[in-house]
């Protein structure tokens, strides 16, 4: 398994994997008679277009027609691009009114809704031949199978979230969506995609207004436009340009560099952790690291070890917190408690 940053410092181009929910024989939900699979497909077609237009994306996607595949097939596909992210797309159905979008990642769920939304969408399985021996045991309906599939993309964790998190935000401030929050769950279709992987439930079909957004060109458009931002906003937050989202929009806002003003002053921290958990910052809790700051924004913590002046220093520290097992660990720059860009002439200062 390679290790993700150093892949991701090492590539020309960033590579997003948009995968389709559903397809072919496989419907997905039917909430109010529509269609989740084409719904879904729609939105991932609008979204690579989008991203296909931004300068160093390359876009691939698990399906571009309504086609069945099976979920390890869709691991398959972004593991063969070595993609830097894997973006499964989905509506959500309830028995309830209920609304608002939702992002996932693979971990254990902490309680029954995570669980029926992870169970519906691993039910699929069934559709497939020999799906037991495929998926080494595997039941959708057993809760204790989950905790085998977490270990799979533990390495990708904190990156995972970190996109999750941009896409959640990105449907609360752009779309004014109802925010259900970024949550762990126990996604089959994530379990062997050796890259940060997110699933996105964009909303409930069973909802009669929300269903018919969703279904409409507009809330296609929407949706796909807000997935599209975020995706960029987490591809500057690696390589360090902090864009605002999608270069068609407007212009992004400058961040002050040293190279504008010498006399700045920047601190260097060493980002381990993403998370919804509020975790008491004590080194016994990060792996003997000390010290470790908190920064909450969203609904998301993230996790920092140590303080640095320069950025050498800190990348020297980046070593030092993958060799405790944050193999996701990278550098982030701040000037008055903000977090600013990364320039060269603040790597060779």
């Amino acid at each position: 398994m390679f290790s993700y940053k150093l892949y991701a410092q090492n590539k020309k181009s960033f590579t997003v994997v948009l995968d389709a929910g559903h397809g072919g024989k496989d419907p997905g939900n039917r909430g109010n008679n529509y269609f989740e699979k084409k719904i879904v497909l729609n939105i991932a077609l609008k979204t690579g277009e989008l991203l296909k237009k931004e300068k160093g994306v390359k876009v691939v996607y698990t399906r571009k027609s309504d086609r069945y595949i099976t979920l390890n097939g869709r691991a398959n596909i972004a593991n063969k691009a070595k993609a830097d992210l894997f973006v499964s797309i989905h509506c959500d159905a309830h028995n309830s009114n209920a609304y608002g979008a939702g992002t996932f990642v693979l971990g254990l769920h902490r309680n029954n809704d995570n669980f029926r939304i992870a169970q519906k969408e691993n039910a699929v399985i069934f559709l497939e031949e020999d799906y037991e021996k495929e998926y080494d045991g595997f039941d959708p309906n057993n809760p204790e199978s989950v905790i085998s599939l977490v270990l799979m993309q533990e390495d990708y964790l904190n990156q995972s979230i970190e996109a999750a998190n941009y896409i959640q935000q990105s449907f609360v401030k752009n779309l004014k969506r109802k925010n259900r929050t970024v949550k762990q769950a126990g996604f089959l279709v994530l379990r062997n995609t050796y890259m940060p992987s997110v699933l996105v439930e964009t909303g409930f079909l069973t909802n009669s207004k929300e269903g018919a957004y969703l279904n409409s060109k507009r809330g296609q458009n929407d949706i796909s436009r807000a997935i599209a931002n975020a995706i960029m906003k987490y591809k500057s937050s690696l390589d360090g340009t902090l864009s605002t989202g999608l270069v068609m929009d407007d212009a992004p806002k400058q961040s002050v560099s040293s190279s504008q003003n010498p006399s700045s002053s920047f601190i260097y921290r060493i980002q381990i952790a993403a998370s919804t958990k509020n975790i008491e910052t004590k080194s016994y809790n990060f792996k003997g690291l000390c010290p470790v700051t908190r920064i909450k924004k969203g609904s998301l913590y993230r996790y920092y070890y140590g303080s640095f002046s320069s950025y050498k220093t800190a990348e020297k520290a980046v070593k030092k917190a993958k060799a405790k097992g944050y193999k996701g660990a990278y550098v982030k720059a701040f000037k008055n408690a903000k977090e600013v860009s990364i320039t060269p002439e603040m790597k060779n200062d």
